[in-house]
């Protein structure tokens, strides 16, 4: 029997950024948000124009904070860009925005990590500054960077993802860094805590922001052995992904686009996959339920992300 949808207990989810971040948005309007704990993507994180960039994390606490920018899917609302302006009067690179306002956030960040800080401790104080209910943890602490091997070469995630607009061919990805690197403080934690009522995989994209997070050794084991259920939230709607390039690294990789390929691709952490209802409910060797997992307003995100909660209550 399923438990109510105001059962006890916290809930942890894994995320990227943009969808994910919806996802994240409604749990904590369907729960107490100082109960939700998400742990965020670190892989796309890299240095620019001096600059340490998280842009992940800035997605989510953009959109907890109510600073996001809905139209646009990322950055801040109302930004100016004055300063991209003046980079691109003075011949310098001005493919990758930042506004004023992101600027400011990571001139923080980068003198504080200078001075010897750890981005969690820097994204905890950003956080409760925007008063963000919710805990929102990096994956690790440490520098893990997504490389995607294609036929342009080998190519960091934002020279990928922005600069070239996800038009390589990808044959392979890997995390370098990730061999070294350590959970950040309070991740296994949250997992393994015996009060967990759930912990969700958000419909971010597998290949690029939820294989960062099981690359870090200890994050798949511990979810392997977490006591409280684990479930995905299938990134495909109608066969395909509402947004970046998740459908086209499946075919590139040679997988079929379809769930039954997502829950295969997540085998041995998760319990329960919730299916988009335009999709077949895929491996009927995994669990599952299906919704409609579009999320274009905060009601449907909080749909989302109370059948999610359903499907785990199920499972246990």
């Amino acid at each position: 029997m399923s438990a109510p949808e105001n059962a006890p207990g916290n809930v942890v989810v894994l995320t990227g950024g943009v969808g994910g971040a919806k996802l994240v948005l409604g749990l904590i309007h369907a729960l107490p948000a100082d109960g939700v704990t998400a742990i965020v993507n670190t892989g796309d994180d890299f240095t620019h124009l001096g600059l340490r960039v998280s842009p992940d994390i800035d997605t989510l606490l953009y959109t907890l904070s109510g600073k996001a920018d809905q139209a646009q899917g990322w950055g801040r609302a109302g930004e100016t860009w004055s300063f991209m302006a003046a980079m691109a009067s003075l011949g310098g690179p001005d493919w990758f925005r930042l506004g004023d306002g992101d600027l400011a956030l990571h001139v923080w960040r980068t003198m504080r990590m200078a001075a010897g800080e750890p981005l969690s401790a820097i994204t905890a104080d950003v956080a409760r500054a925007w008063g963000i209910g919710a805990r929102v943890l990096p994956m690790s602490d440490d520098p893990v960077a997504t490389m995607l091997e294609s036929d342009a070469g080998t190519l960091a995630f934002q020279d990928y993802f922005v600069a070239r607009r996800c038009a390589p061919v990808v044959s392979a990805i890997r995390f370098e860094g990730a061999a070294a690197a350590r959970p950040a403080v309070g991740v296994l934690e949250a997992i393994g805590d015996p009060a967990t009522r759930a912990i969700l995989i958000a419909p971010s994209n597998p290949f690029l922001s939820v294989d960062p997070l099981l690359a870090v050794p200890g994050i798949r084991e511990a979810l392997s052995h977490a006591s409280a259920p684990v479930v995905a939230v299938s990134p495909l709607v109608g066969g395909t992904a509402v947004k970046g390039p998740t459908a086209k690294l499946m075919a590139e990789l040679a997988l079929p686009i379809d769930t039954t390929a997502i829950a295969r691709h997540y085998a041995g952490v998760i319990d329960g996959l919730l299916v988009d209802e335009r999709d077949p409910p895929g491996d009927p060797g995994i669990a599952h339920a299906r919704a409609d997992t579009l999320m274009h307003d905060l009601p449907d995100r909080i749909r989302v992300a109370q059948a999610a909660l359903a499907l785990a209550d199920s499972l246990r």
